[in-house]
């Protein structure tokens, strides 16, 4: 149904009415934090008119940043919008800055764009957040390091998610079961990151290259025949539905003890047992010398 134009202007827009989609030249750190503003508007139920009342920003470079549209926005205007919405201003920072090094934006340019906004809010995460993120940084990490080859990418993968779930965190303790849907969180960050195969599953074979055999073994014709065995089988282990892939990388490779994979993934014992068994009978039929049996 048409909304009735008012006279000499627009038609009245529905509060809570969704912006416009993000533009495609957005990059994926910017979508990051873009993606949990526009939500926060959606759900706020304000109109862009409200939203250009508390900021002091026209409408139109409100719509181009919601859009992530143009140039990449400065501290300032992204900055007033989070302070309308009431959105965590810590989080969403981290994240400003990581899009903004993405954007081909260089350190100076990225302090100045900070020290122009004065900002003397002291925030502190949700106390189960910070537990959570205590008890989950460092498995978070290890299994991260398995797809992103590099401690340091890692470790940005899961404070990106730590980020997010922060800025979400009324959506995740909506959710069924909050470490599930911080499980999941990582796993659709840490693969945005990875590379692809052309079947579309996650590349994993310059993980073979980190193993323990590999580094013991001391012929360059071992070590060759070695790398093409473990490649394919780090391999076969992307091919897993994710929930197995999942267990046997932190089983595995990462070498968590399997009582505490249940909590990591937010599944229960009984199901992690079974999806492990199944992810072990499809590997040890296609290399059956490798040592997964129990």
């Amino acid at each position: 149904m048409k909304l009735p134009e008012q006279p000499g202007g627009d038609p009245p827009q529905r509060r809570g009415c969704p912006p416009e989609p993000i533009c495609e030249s957005a990059g994926l750190a910017h979508r990051t934090w873009l993606e949990p503003v526009r939500s926060r508007l959606v759900a706020s139920g304000l109109t862009l008119d409200d939203l250009v009342s508390r900021s002091g920003y026209s409408k139109a470079h409100l719509s181009e940043l919601l859009r992530g549209k143009g140039y990449y926005p400065g501290w300032e205007i992204t900055y007033s919008v989070v302070r309308a919405l009431e959105i965590p201003v810590g989080p969403l920072l981290r994240l400003w800055k990581a899009a903004a090094v993405e954007a081909d934006k260089n350190t100076a340019w990225i302090r100045s764009r900070i020290r122009d906004v004065r900002t003397d809010v002291v925030e502190e995460p949700p106390v189960a957040h910070l537990g959570l993120t205590q008890a989950m940084w460092r498995p978070y990490t290890a299994s991260a390091q398995v797809f992103l080859q590099s401690e340091p990418r890692a470790r940005q993968a899961v404070g990106e998610t730590f980020d997010i779930l922060w800025l979400t965190w009324d959506q995740a303790t909506a959710s069924p079961d909050t470490p599930r849907h911080a499980w999941q969180l990582l796993r659709s960050t840490v693969l945005s990151r990875t590379p692809k195969r052309p079947a579309g599953h996650p590349d994993l074979r310059a993980a073979a290259f980190c193993t323990t055999a590999q580094a013991e073994a001391g012929d360059l014709g071992e070590r060759l025949a070695r790398i093409d065995i473990h490649a394919r089988f780090f391999d076969a282990i992307a091919r897993l539905p994710a929930d197995q892939m999942d267990i046997t990388v932190l089983r595995y490779l990462c070498g968590i003890a399997p009582g505490a994979i249940p909590g990591i993934v937010g599944l229960s014992p009984a199901i992690t047992h079974t999806l492990d068994h199944h992810a072990r009978g499809a590997l040890n039929e296609l290399f059956p010398d490798t040592d997964t049996q129990e």
